[in-house]
């Protein structure tokens, strides 16, 4: 049977924040632009759930979450902490474990940095796809110090759906049997498409849950919203047909290895790059496609992660450059170029990307020669 994963990075920017410094845990953290004492003016980007204990969330206006903050250590709570985004670092992250997202599902899509979708077609029970599920969300978990929300149904709708029903670090899963219960008392806001303003147009007619929108007909509900009418019919009573978007695949290859034990053996880090290489090439194999650079991505024991790339001059699938530039890349982590401290490996990765075909490939080799 089709099933569909959605996968949820829970307060995701905070999330990373407080994994990367030990300073800010157990304590609310709020990620945006900076509150200025109540007079800042940008927006706040990602909440923790501690800060959200506070009234704080995504969008808030930055100055009011500051009051929120204050208003909670007036009651002898702690002070939210403010740290200003790294977007470069989140996108980082984000690329490692979208990377292993990647390799989970058959078809697989990302829809933002904190967001992916998985879609499985041969999955036999729904015993099988929770598992799986839990699985993903465990790997996230051990690997990453990061905690997801898996949300697993027969469609992107109920996937996203049910992702935010057990957050933080939970899996729900709608079975076939369950949906017209599982939709039955939620807001209709939680349908994608239905913003304030749709909101409002249905409060309007006193339609505020969704078993109050299944009594709209198709024509009730087409003469509201215009086109939109159909997908929100149909959305209402747990259908949908979209498909995964291949198009929005991780533009890389790659895998990655935590070690059991930190370390700066050599023997033991270049037997594992030359083993990621040769998967890699298998896959490029396998999708008759070549790649053109070539990341390696080091986490120390310290938790801190370092990547590296190099843009070769013609593309390969070759196994040998493979693993020959991605050890290039690793021996500066390993001595004193990149690791003065001489701090422990926790974990290598090595990933391609710049694809091309064998068509592009070919135009290329008439052009250099």
């Amino acid at each position: 049977m089709r099933v569909v994963f959605h996968v949820d990075m829970d307060a995701f920017f905070a999330s990373v924040e407080q994994r990367d410094k030990p300073r800010l845990r157990g304590k609310p953290v709020v990620v945006g632009s900076s509150p200025e004492e109540g007079r800042g003016r940008g927006v706040v980007s990602t909440a923790n759930y501690l800060a959200r204990e506070y009234g704080i969330k995504s969008a808030l206006p930055i100055s009011k979450a500051w009051e929120f903050s204050q208003s909670a250590v007036k009651l002898g709570k702690p002070e939210a902490i403010f740290m200003e985004p790294d977007i470069s670092r989140y996108s980082e992250v984000s690329s490692e474990i979208m990377e292993y997202l990647s390799s989970m599902g058959d078809n697989f899509q990302v829809t933002s940095i904190d967001e992916a979708y998985l879609e499985f077609l041969n999955l036999k029970t729904w015993e099988e796809a929770e598992k799986k599920a839990n699985q993903i969300r465990m790997y996230v978990k051990k690997n990453f110090k990061l905690t997801c929300s898996v949300g697993v149904g027969a469609n992107k709708l109920l996937a996203k759906i049910a992702s935010n029903e057990n957050k933080p670090d939970g899996v729900t899963v709608v079975r076939d049997s369950e949906v017209t219960a599982f939709l039955m008392g939620k807001s209709v806001r939680v349908i994608p498409g239905i913003g304030p303003k749709a909101q409002y147009l249905l409060e309007r007619k006193n339609i505020r849950k969704i078993s109050e929108l299944q009594n709209l007909s198709l024509k009730q509900t087409k003469e509201l919203f215009g086109k939109r009418g159909d997908w929100l019919f149909m959305a209402s009573r747990g259908m949908d047909d979209r498909r995964i978007e291949l198009g929005g695949e991780a533009k890389s290859i790659g895998h990655h290895s935590t070690f059991k034990k930190d370390t700066l053996d050599g023997e033991v880090l270049f037997l594992r790059v030359k083993e990621m290489a040769e998967d890699i090439a298998g896959e490029l194999e396998r999708k008759k496609i070549f790649a053109r650079a070539v990341v390696i991505t080091v986490r120390f024991s310290n938790f801190k992660t370092f990547t590296r790339s190099h843009t070769l001059d013609i593309s390969t699938r070759d196994v040998k450059v493979l693993e020959s530039e991605g050890l290039k890349l690793l021996l500066p982590f390993m001595d004193s170029r990149l690791n003065p401290k001489r701090l422990k490996i926790r974990l290598v990765g090595l990933r391609v990307e710049k694809f091309s075909d064998i068509k592009q490939e070919k135009k290329t080799q008439k052009k250099l020669f």
